[in-house]
């Protein structure tokens, strides 16, 4: 259920800040989101998966401060960020 590696790389090159950037809070916060949408489909099919409701919960809140970081250093890069990811604010 996690990331493909092929995944992880289309992610990587879509939110790359530069050309050699693999973990900057751009291409984390992709990775996150892409995570959540897995999980947010697998809890609509298994309702009583507490474990995965409560990673889902963890997942929420790392990707809730990074975003909160990029908009403290650059509103509108984070503006734009949380646009191409389809994030309500």
């Amino acid at each position: 259920m996690s990331l493909t590696q092929e995944r992880k790389q289309e992610l990587i090159s879509e939110y790359q800040v530069h050309e050699t950037d693999t973990g900057s809070a751009d291409v984390q916060v992709a990775m996150l989101s892409d995570r959540i949408r897995q999980l947010t489909q697998h809890l609509k099919k298994n309702k009583k998966d507490y474990d995965s409701q409560r990673g889902l919960l963890k997942l929420i809140g790392r990707r809730r401060r990074l975003l909160k970081y990029i908009q403290t250093h650059d509103v509108e890069h984070y503006q734009a960020l949380i646009a191409r990811l389809g994030i309500r604010r």
